[in-house]
């Protein structure tokens, strides 16, 4: 597979030798066939010239002979009675006798002939009864041409070369930092969480090693928690497990009396009810985050569904001594939802109240509708939530940590299951503090359209 650098630097040494080739055809046939054009037009002046230094006698013709065969042109002499009077062989084959006669009638004559398998130019003026005869062959004539066109092919060579040379470094430029974003990419896939890119380069460039160092510390973030997360998890784990065995060897080994059997026994099931709660809280959590999680969607009252909960919570919480509170709305609620997982919801919620709410407090659920949307709070008289907790309540073992041997605390899944089946059911679950002094949770769920 060609690598990048190597697809720019061959597309700009392709574009290199297009552009010279296309720029040399094009000058080098412009320039030829003005330098044919310009090779006549400078022997006809010469011609002009020549004609009129006749006419000086301070000119002589040798004079006038050897400044010509400095230019490589040949010259003779017409005579009043025809003779040409030329030494020259190539004068002798260029001039024909109808240049002659048209010469002597006082016309001049202008010719591009071939002699001898080369092309000559022939320039011819009456000069007093006679005239003068020019012949220069065309490789003479176009020769300064031919010196320009070999400079400019040289320099479309040289300006290929450099382009080809500048393509490479600017695909080498290109090429090393992706090939250091790469790089990067490769150790964040091998577990290096210490990856950071300098932003340098172009827009894009820069604007992708900035995503990667984002990347970078969101991973040691993500990672960050999750081990401590494990951590918690290990602990808790561990405690029950370890009330568990300890009990249990004691009663194996019969270091227990028998009256006492009966109350170890309560501590292990106790124990083990909560170890179970927290494995469960955990499968939760891992169902979840599953692609394959199960939603059964279905037509419900939510008016009648609240009111099933609040009648089991009513029993729980006046056995704890808390006041239980339902503020219904005052007709039924239509939504369509997943009644088992917002019973769930309701659960979760009411437990982490039930929990935290001292005897003679309140425990209010609420319902009521606003614009589109089906509200359902829990609200409690318990210690409550700061500003700071608002922000961090639901993630995993988040407050857990935060109030561990503070106040009574659960597993610290509780809050991150609702959050994770509310956004599974569509609907939004927020945090804040209730009027009567302790914590509020806030359902919003989309109401059924109408006739739905």
């Amino acid at each position: 597979m060609r690598s990048l650098a190597s697809r720019i630097s061959a597309l700009s040494v392709g574009i290199a030798v297009v552009t010279a080739v296309l720029a040399g055809a094009l000058s080098l046939g412009l320039v030829r066939t003005s330098g044919d054009d310009a090779a006549r037009r400078s022997l006809a002046r010469l011609a002009d010239v020549t004609q009129s230094a006749i006419a000086n006698p301070a000119a002589t013709p040798r004079r006038l002979a050897r400044a010509l065969g400095g230019l490589n042109v040949r010259s003779a002499v017409i005579r009043p009675n025809g003779r040409l009077a030329a030494g020259n062989p190539l004068v002798r084959a260029a001039v024909t006798p109808a240049d002659v006669s048209s010469v002597l009638a006082g016309r001049s004559v202008s010719a591009s002939r071939s002699v001898a398998g080369s092309q000559v130019y022939v320039e011819a003026r009456p000069a007093g009864t006679g005239g003068i005869v020019l012949v220069q062959r065309r490789t003479d004539a176009v020769a300064p041409v031919q010196r320009a066109l070999r400079r400019i092919a040289i320099a479309l060579v040289i300006a290929g070369g450099l382009a080809a040379v500048i393509g490479l470094l600017v695909a080498w430029r290109l090429a090393r930092p992706l090939r250091r974003t790469a790089s990067a990419a490769h150790a964040l896939a091998a577990g290096h969480r210490d990856v950071t890119l300098p932003a340098q380069g172009p827009t894009e460039i820069v604007e992708v090693s900035e995503a990667i160092n984002t990347l970078a510390g969101a991973l040691r973030h993500s990672e960050a928690r999750q081990r401590e997360f494990l951590l918690s998890v290990s602990h808790d784990l561990r405690t029950p497990l370890t009330a568990i065995t300890g009990y249990a060897e004691s009663l194996a080994e019969g270091v227990i009396p028998p009256e006492d059997a009966a109350r170890s026994g309560a501590i292990v099931l106790a124990e083990a009810r909560r170890l179970d709660r927290l494995v469960g809280d955990l499968l939760d959590l891992a169902r979840l985050d599953a692609q394959d999680f199960r939603i059964d969607l279905a037509p419900v009252d939510l008016t009648a569904l609240l009111t099933a909960a609040a009648d089991t919570w009513n029993t729980r919480c006046t056995a704890a001594g808390i006041q239980f509170a339902f503020e219904a709305a005052p007709q039924p609620v239509g939504i369509v939802t997943d009644p088992t997982r917002l019973r769930q919801i309701l659960d979760g919620l009411l437990d982490n109240a039930l929990r935290v709410t001292p005897a003679g407090a309140p425990i209010v659920l609420a319902t009521r509708i606003e614009p589109g949307t089906a509200v359902v709070e829990v609200r409690d008289g318990g210690p409550g939530l700061t500003d700071a907790d608002l922000a961090i309540a639901f993630e995993r073992g988040a407050l857990y940590e935060r109030y561990r041997g503070v106040r009574q605390v659960g597993t610290g899944l509780g809050l991150a299951i609702v959050a994770g089946l509310a956004h599974r059911l569509g609907a939004t679950v927020e945090a804040g503090h209730a009027r009567e002094g302790g914590a509020r949770f806030t359902v919003r769920l989309p109401l059924s359209p109408p006739g739905g």
